[in-house]
């Protein structure tokens, strides 16, 4: 991660579309469906290799939810997918009532969520997709960090019981993680641990990952710290919050989402029953996005290396 290395980029929803194909050749039961956007939520390969397992339902994204919803029910594993403003910010009634009160294992797929989506702007960046979905009962939200860990989520996804929320990039991404990295849908994995132990805890999600390890190396020598990669948001994996949150006695949460009831809330909860411990939180505070180059956008709303650097500090100091 210096200046001199090559980070490899790479779409997140491309580790997706991989993981559907792969699906696709060994369960019969997944099949596809989609709101008009096969190319850019890459359900297109999928799509021209297995024909009749695809459904278009066009821009009608409530259809979208309560057709999956439907072959749910006759023993199908449906996969879902839309922008993450239209599904689940448009269709979240019928997420609600057909899928998540009926716990059926429809697959919901949010691609270009969070800034990434830059000049569409306001309208199209989806900055509450994670709250609205780690509310529901019964919903499992997943926010894979790269590529490759999308592909493993999604993987993970069609066997892993009742409705699942896995959110995507538009952008391509720095990739973190490799086919060896663990993942196990509940399970946060530690990315970096200062060598001088840490004193204080960042709990990251999606690929905002990376500007919390740059920051961590950025700040090593004046603040030690542990990054722990937190790709499952509910359920979440409160033994090794917990852990962290005890012996850093400090905590920083980085999300590209409203810090109201994202990660950042989640983690609030916890530890406000199990631990207390000062925390803060590196997201976006209670304000809509708007046109411009993603990462503008990112610097903007404070979510670089910088911007959590200084959060570490601040966090340090109130121990």
């Amino acid at each position: 991660m210096s200046d001199k290395e090559e980070i490899k980029v790479a779409y997140t929803r491309d580790g997706f579309g991989e993981a559907l194909l792969e699906l696709g050749a060994t369960n019969p039961n997944v099949v596809a469906l989609c709101a008009d956007l096969a190319e850019s939520t890459r359900m297109l390969a999928f799509k021209e290799k297995y024909p009749e397992r695809y459904i278009e339902l066009g821009v009608a994204e409530q259809n979208l939810a309560t057709v999956a919803s439907g072959l749910a029910n006759y023993g199908k594993i449906p996969f879902i997918a839309s922008y993450a403003t239209f599904s689940p910010g448009r269709n979240n009634e019928q997420i609600r009532t057909t899928i998540s009160l009926n716990n059926v294992p429809v697959k919901i797929v949010g691609s270009h969520a969070g800034l990434s989506v830059g000049p569409d702007g306001a309208t199209h960046q989806a900055l509450e997709d994670m709250a609205l979905m780690r509310v529901q009962p019964r919903m499992t939200v997943v926010s894979p960090c790269d590529k490759e860990e999308a592909r493993k989520a999604t993987l993970a996804a069609a066997t892993h019981p009742g409705p699942v929320y896995i959110r995507l990039a538009r952008e391509k991404t720095p990739v973190m993680t490799t086919r060896e990295t663990p993942f196990a849908i509940g399970k946060a994995t530690v990315m970096w641990e200062s060598a001088h132990g840490a004193e204080v805890a960042v709990f990251a999600t999606g690929p905002l990952l990376y500007e919390a390890l740059a920051a961590a190396k950025q700040i090593e020598q004046a603040v030690p710290t542990v990054v722990i990669n937190v790709h499952t948001i509910k359920p979440l994996d409160v033994q090794t919050i917990v852990q962290h949150a005890k012996e850093a006695r400090a905590v920083v949460v980085v999300e590209e989402h409203q810090v109201a009831g994202g990660l950042g809330s989640a983690i609030a909860e916890v530890l406000a029953q199990q631990c207390p411990t000062p925390i803060e939180f590196v997201g976006v505070k209670d304000m809509f996005g708007q046109s411009g180059e993603p990462k503008e956008l990112l610097e903007h709303y404070k979510l670089t290396a910088p911007h959590i650097a200084d959060a570490i500090r601040k966090v340090a100091g109130r121990k």
